[in-house]
């Protein structure tokens, strides 16, 4: 019983830190997790190139789609009586940066969902929506995310630019886009749940302003003004912005950092390409995804 699958990376329009709303889009950089389920009673995970990885994330989502959609049938082909007497193997391998603001944990929680449903035979039958929610609780069981990352997942899932409200897990509004996408990242790493919540939750009012673009479909000019916010109540210098202005359409701080991502024209963007390849990191060029999470 084994099952494949794979999810986009994506890129922040607001962060829900500051009121629990949030949105971020899907950029072409996959995550692809391969899921082997067995009677072994244990789910052990392995992500390609990184031995020492926190893996608790992925394995949490095979117990939870095992848990939620093993029927009769599936447990028979694995030989067992219930769904916490299977276990198995998940594997990830991504070509998206951790701990980088590029919701690399979302896109491994997706196509780990994806994959395990697979492995069961019913991955064609359960509501995308329904998957991503899966993930969104393994991600919060695994105390990987603080607002729930609804937000990130579902632009990883359901692909386009997705605005949610994070506290209810509710998509208020999804579109499809096509922009061209620049993305700096610098050699540090910076981890969502380590970001100051506090501090983040006093430019709320801003939030909301930004909300209300994202919801109006001003999703460019909406990056932007989150940007220099969470610029401020993360600490991070905006200048990475500032010289990307005014060539990108929108450009951002990504999740809590440290990436940065710019979108637009494709011609436009290749001056913001040109000035961020001056800074120490890495600079890469993609583009949106709107197809989301898929079985391979």
């Amino acid at each position: 019983m084994d099952g494949r699958a794979s999810a986009p990376a994506a890129g922040t329009v607001l962060n829900a830190l500051a009121s629990g709303k949030g949105s971020a889009f899907a950029i072409d950089a996959e995550t692809v997790a391969e899921v082997s389920l067995d009677d072994s009673g244990t789910v052990v995970g392995e992500v390609e190139g990184a031995p020492d990885a926190d893996t608790t994330l992925v394995e949490r989502c095979v117990e939870l789609a095992v848990a939620e959609y093993a029927d009769s049938e599936a447990l028979d082909r694995l030989g067992v009586d219930d769904a916490d007497a299977a276990g198995g193997r998940v594997r990830t391998e991504s070509e998206v940066p951790m701990a980088a603001g590029l919701k690399s944990s979302s896109a491994a929680a997706n196509a780990t969902v994806l994959a395990a449903l697979d492995a069961l035979g019913v991955a064609d039958s359960v509501p995308r929506e329904d998957a991503c929610r899966l993930g969104v609780r393994a991600a919060r069981d695994a105390g990987v995310t603080i607002t729930g990352a609804f937000d990130d997942a579902s632009a990883s899932m359901l692909g386009g630019v997705t605005v949610t409200d994070n506290t209810s897990d509710e998509l208020l509004a999804r579109e499809e886009v096509s922009w061209d996408v620049v993305v700096w990242t610098p050699p540090e790493t910076a981890y969502s749940a380590d970001a100051d919540v506090e501090r983040c939750k006093r430019i709320a009012p801003i939030a909301e302003l930004v909300a209300d673009l994202a919801l109006d479909g001003r999703y460019a000019d909406a990056m932007t003004v989150n940007g220099f916010a969470f610029c401020a109540a993360l600490g991070f210098s905006a200048d990475p912005m500032v010289s990307a202005l005014p060539d990108a359409a929108g450009v951002s701080l990504s999740g809590t950092g440290p990436s940065f991502v710019a979108v637009g024209d494709r011609d436009a963007l290749e001056a913001v390409e040109h000035r961020w390849n001056e800074l120490e990191g890495t600079t890469w060029t993609t583009t949106t995804r709107n197809d989301g999470g898929r079985t391979r």
